[in-house]
């Protein structure tokens, strides 16, 4: 008979608390995530008005830049009278 190898173990690799990682980052207090994946999230605890958003409100995020002209357009669209 075979010699049985044990592994440890350590969890899902591609996978955290739900949210599946794009990469590794080099600042192990960063995850990188899609906006599809915490958009959803996001946008409901906005329309509950939940406390805890006013703890990240002067975090930073990195969008492209794509994505940052479709926001400014959307918002110049989006003022009362235009």
């Amino acid at each position: 008979m075979g010699l049985r190898k044990l592994r440890v173990y350590n969890g899902p690799e591609t996978e955290s608390a739900g949210l599946s990682l794009l990469g590794e980052s080099a600042d192990p207090h960063t995850v990188r995530v899609t906006l599809g994946e915490i958009l959803p999230t996001l946008a409901d605890a906005v329309a509950s008005d939940r406390t805890w958003l006013t703890d990240f409100e002067a975090d930073e995020v990195t969008i492209s830049s794509d994505l940052y002209d479709v926001l400014q357009a959307y918002r110049h669209f989006r003022r009362p009278g235009a």
